[in-house]
């Protein structure tokens, strides 16, 4: 069974109770458009416990809110198939600016006047095969234009998460903002500094990692977002040359390679400030301030020596790494010459040359009488460094090098013998 098999049974069994059912938000719009929708919300005038009788395996998420999570049968790639099943309702104020103060079970048409974009305002009865639009949705739908319900600045005012989320869709559907909505979300972009970070971290991560990336942080730029969401571009033409280099980004690209490319014009510990002020996870944290810190890594690549180029060529963000320096070099009108360079030199050179196993270990020079410490990591980069250069070959070879790292250099001219 699929989600969307097991979403028609939930309205198909609220009907037969003699309740009104209809599919709600982003699954209609999806399906208006031809699109496989990412999940599927109910809409209901049933309350949550008449739904118990209903429907006997469910979480009551958010039950004082009139939502249930409706449990159903493993799907077709073996997960439990669920749906939310939410009460029509109003909301009342929001003085958190993201959840209402308190919700009135109503009717659809008042539950579609509460909601965010007319386009996510339709509901669907999938049984009779009925569009159901108190908010002209369709009609924008139809002329590709993301329009708030409403007034704008009331729904903003509701979630002010719903300013960024204009972006996010305008761009994903490819519409252009009404005026009213555009200005409103203008002049209230200060105010998202209000919603949890986590938040507003999650709307980049869909943005950025989405095909038509590049008119999103266009859009964030129109909207006014860079200063309240990166403050750390607003300055100079940082974030100008981040947007370009976003725009040359091949597809797909992962979050970390997506934001590395528009916060490539700062350091590593900026970076790593951003992340953390976003509460990134370490994995996103480590390797965006990885790619940043190496944008210049390789444009020298095909004269570096060995010992500096093969560590970065053998880092598992090796193939983003190349994807950044090419949308850099694109973006700013440069060669790629370094790129074609290494990418031929990964695949022609053998992997056991490219990161051999270490010529000499810790165990080693402890075999040889040396006690750990301080020179131990000295002594062993200069062995690996010799080793990727082809100047050791062997543990024997390895070892010498010690050997002679650890005597000195011999005597100069004029230099008085020992004693």
């Amino acid at each position: 069974m699929t989600e969307r098999d097991f979403a028609l049974d939930v309205v198909r069994t609220l009907q037969k109770a003699g309740f009104t059912a209809l599919w709600a938000g982003g699954c209609v719009r999806d399906e208006l458009l031809g699109l496989v929708p990412a999940d599927y919300d109910v809409a209901t005038d049933a309350r949550p416990d008449q739904l118990r009788p209903l429907f006997r395996r469910r979480n009551e998420i958010g039950a004082s809110f009139g939502v249930v999570q409706v449990i159903g049968p493993r799907g077709d790639g073996g997960e439990w198939l669920t749906v939310e099943v939410a009460t029509f309702r109003s909301d009342g104020t929001y003085t958190d600016g993201r959840r209402p103060d308190s919700v009135t079970f109503s009717s659809p048409e008042e539950d579609a006047k509460r909601r965010d974009f007319t386009i996510n305002g339709m509901f669907f009865d999938p049984v009779a095969g009925a569009l159901r639009d108190y908010v002209g949705g369709r009609a924008d739908l139809d002329a590709k234009v993301l329009r708030a319900i409403g007034n704008p600045a009331e729904r903003f005012a509701e979630d002010k998460l719903r300013i960024l989320r204009a972006v996010r869709i305008a761009a994903r559907f490819d519409l252009a903002v009404d005026p009213e909505t555009l200005a409103a979300g203008r002049r209230m972009a200060p105010e998202i500094r209000a919603v949890s970070a986590e938040r507003i971290a999650e709307e980049l991560r869909k943005l950025l990692t989405h095909r038509n990336r590049a008119r999103g942080v266009r859009l964030i730029g129109e909207f006014g977002l860079v200063g309240p969401i990166l403050p750390e571009l607003q300055a100079g033409d940082g974030w100008d040359r981040g947007v370009r280099v976003v725009e040359q980004l091949g597809a797909p690209a992962s979050f970390p390679l997506a934001f590395a490319a528009l916060l490539h014009t700062l350091d590593r510990t900026t970076v790593e400030a951003v992340a953390d002020r976003l509460r990134l996870s370490t994995a996103e944290r480590t390797r965006t301030a990885w790619l940043v810190e190496n944008r210049r890594a390789l444009t020298d690549a095909p004269t570096m020596r060995p010992s500096r180029l093969k560590p970065i060529l053998v880092h598992p963000g090796v193939g983003e790494l190349l994807e950044l320096h090419r949308a850099d070099a694109v973006a700013a009108g440069a060669g790629l010459d370094h790129v074609a360079f290494c990418e031929r030199y990964l695949r022609e050179t053998p992997a056991d040359e490219l990161n051999p196993p270490p010529a000499v270990t810790g165990e080693d020079l402890i075999a040889h009488g040396l006690k750990p410490g301080r020179e131990f990591k000295t002594l062993l980069d200069a062995v690996r460094e010799a080793q990727l250069d082809g100047r050791v070959r062997s543990k024997a070879e390895g070892l010498e090098l010690v050997r002679g790292l650890r005597s000195g250099p011999p005597p100069g001219p004029g230099t008085p013998p020992p004693g």
